[in-house]
């Protein structure tokens, strides 16, 4: 099979590594079926998008929406790389999964707005499937409501023209979407666990994700939380665009 590639930007390598192994296991993917880059740590390398089944977005510490000015070299670079790339995904529909930070990069590449409006706090959330959802390959099993792990600071506030939505949730109206027939994003983490984000609440500590001295708090209702059927969705993308 040929791998899988996956763009990380997580510069603290307790949440890389933790959101890698994530990854691996409910994508049932071995190492070698899972090629990881992570953009924050230098350039991206020439790549070529058939020597791969598909490509997929990790989350990122990165708010895209973010003023220009305010935005580091590093994450300047990592959008450049993204659009580059995104250019040809969409281009071509290659399989793509944008898990959180996905949205954010697929959504202001296709022309939606994405802002701080519908920023979610850390923990479980209602995911609803749409009409169109219902009938999406990618959800194909999974009950029309299920529980997931969101944490973001932006959301895709107007969905891009061109886009279907295929999931919402009270708080935040664009939860999954897909362009053509092959290209997804999700605003939920389709790869986390409660073990997954209690690592990043550790790491992510006061970084605005959730109120101050609530991260005990937080760790406990995620720990609560079922969200066994999220991983449903990567799973199914794996399995639908693996390829020799």
């Amino acid at each position: 099979m040929r791998p899988f590639l996956l763009l990380a930007s997580r510069a603290e390598d307790a949440a890389a590594d933790a959101e890698h192994e994530a990854f691996l296991r409910y994508g049932g993917l071995t190492d070698a079926q899972l090629h990881r880059v992570r953009m924050e740590a230098g350039p991206l390398p020439d790549l070529t998008l058939d020597d791969y089944s598909g490509v997929i977005v990790g989350g990122s510490p990165f708010n895209s929406s973010d003023p220009a000015e305010s935005k580091s070299a590093v994450q300047q670079r990592v959008e450049r790389e993204l659009t580059a790339l995104l250019d040809q995904i969409v281009t071509r529909d290659f399989p793509f999964l944008g898990a959180c930070y996905g949205v954010a990069a697929l959504g202001a590449h296709r022309g939606g707005v994405v802002d701080t409006t519908y920023g979610e706090p850390v923990g479980a959330v209602l995911i609803e499937q749409t009409a169109a959802g219902r009938t999406d390959p990618l959800l194909a099993g999974l009950p029309e409501s299920f529980h997931a792990f969101v944490g973001h600071k932006e959301a895709c506030r107007v969905l891009p023209e061109d886009a279907v939505l295929l999931a919402t949730s009270t708080r935040c109206p664009v939860q999954m979407f897909r362009v053509g027939q092959h290209v997804y994003a999700t605003q939920f983490h389709p790869e986390l666990d409660a073990d997954g984000l209690v690592t990043r609440i550790a790491v992510y500590d006061r970084h605005g994700y959730y109120p101050p001295d609530q991260a005990e708090a937080v760790a406990s209702a995620a720990r609560r939380a079922d969200v066994s059927h999220a991983p449903g969705v990567l799973r199914a993308f794996v399995q639908r665009f693996a390829r020799d």
